[in-house]
């Protein structure tokens, strides 16, 4: 298994969302767009994020060849983004964000298939290979921070570009695995998505990336308005991530002892204790520092047992197409629409009656898996992978 190789795409794909999750908001707010208008341009790439990977995951599951469209999504990405260097005015901006974030969509969901093909029954081992994501993630995030402070937030845009470049190059090195037969007589697709746990379980995954639509859209204009610097508001997305990658490291452990579905309702209640604490101590640095830590839950924990349970539910040929309904329906759907309606109640409601929104999803998303996601997976031994690890 190309271990490194598959690490070191993971670690300059989030490079990537680390400019773009905590900064892009502070950039369109500099060119002078509404709390509206950056919550309609922050949902952009998940609306693109909702249809896109439907279109790439049927191209990979009927042609085979995924790290091919891994490889075209990157670099029409990085030829696209070129025009974000001028464009300033909502509609033009807006369209540029829809074109590259289509391509940019394409990524993951084929990329992430082509790891679990690698791993094969060794699936525990994702999180191990994932985390190198997070990595990247850190990086970009506090050493942008920095530059922001010194030169403004147009300082994204080549930063940004730079990312989307290597990522095409880190593309190039990773070949498609060698894969199983599909069954012959395997059952459509339609069939999986009426089973009641599969159905509950993507309304949940929905559920959690709704609740984060403020978090994502919002959190570090929300951070610079009650005063706090970009350097502080990096580390705090660092911090955040810091303890996702930690939570990775032993992810296989948790899943073996707790099992899936224990895993997504522990990290769906401490999803909705952040939001309170963001929501209601924001005066409080400490309380904030402590509420990112949770980041480990709401995204790693998740997002691990959730790649579990979409490996368990989703084989053979439909497997592109399950890590594109997971990926369309949680991070599209749910974070678009989480963040358009944020953009709308923001400076109407208040950041406190939103983070309360999002508390109250999490909630509801708990109550879903509690009554109808399966009890437990059966889950594989680990192994130890070969190749260069």
């Amino acid at each position: 298994m190309p271990y490194w190789r598959l690490s070191g795409f993971y670690f300059f794909y989030f490079a990537a969302l680390g400019v773009l999750v905590p900064y892009w908001g502070l950039y369109l707010k500099s060119l002078g767009f509404s709390a509206l208008q950056i919550g309609q341009l922050m949902a952009i790439p998940m609306v693109t994020k909702f249809v896109a990977p439907f279109v790439w995951g049927w191209l990979g599951d009927h042609l085979g060849y995924r790290m091919a469209i891994v490889r075209l999504g990157a670099l029409l990405t990085s030829i696209i983004f070129v025009s974000v260097f001028w464009l300033q005015g909502f509609w033009e901006l807006g369209l540029a964000m829809v074109l590259f974030s289509f391509f940019w969509n394409a990524v993951l969901p084929q990329f992430e298939a082509v790891v679990l093909c690698y791993l094969g029954d060794d699936i525990t081992r994702y999180a191990q290979i994932r985390l190198w994501g997070s990595v990247g993630f850190i990086a970009t995030v506090l050493v942008l921070g920095l530059l922001v402070d010194l030169q403004g937030p147009a300082a994204v845009l080549p930063v940004l570009f730079s990312i989307y470049g290597v990522i095409w190059f880190t593309s190039l090195l990773i070949a498609d695995p060698t894969q199983k037969p599909h069954p012959v007589e395997q059952p459509g697709i339609i069939s999986v998505l009426l089973k009641p746990s599969v159905m509950a379980f993507l309304v949940a995954c929905f559920l959690l990336q709704a609740g984060h639509g403020v978090y994502y859209g919002f959190y570090s204009i929300y951070m610079e308005e009650l005063g706090y610097s970009k350097t502080v508001i990096g580390q705090l997305w660092a911090l955040g991530v810091i303890a996702e990658v930690i939570v990775f490291i032993f992810m296989h452990r948790l899943l073996k002892t707790m099992g899936a579905r224990n895993v997504l309702m522990l990290s769906l209640l401490l999803a909705a204790l952040r939001w309170y604490l963001i929501g209601h101590f924001n005066d409080s640095l400490v309380i904030l520092f402590f509420a990112q830590t949770l980041h480990a839950a709401t995204f790693g924990t998740f997002h691990a047992a959730a790649i579990h349970l979409v490996h368990h539910y989703f084989t053979g040929r439909h497997q592109g197409r399950g890590q594109a309904l997971y990926s369309s329906l949680s991070f599209g759907f749910g974070g678009a629409l989480g963040t358009v309606l944020s953009g709308y109640l923001w400076e109407d409601a208040g950041a406190t009656v939103v983070f309360n929104i999002s508390i109250a999803v999490s909630l509801l998303a708990l109550i879903i898996v509690w009554r109808w996601v399966v009890n437990d997976l059966n889950l594989p031994r680990q192994t130890i992978p070969s190749g260069d690890m």
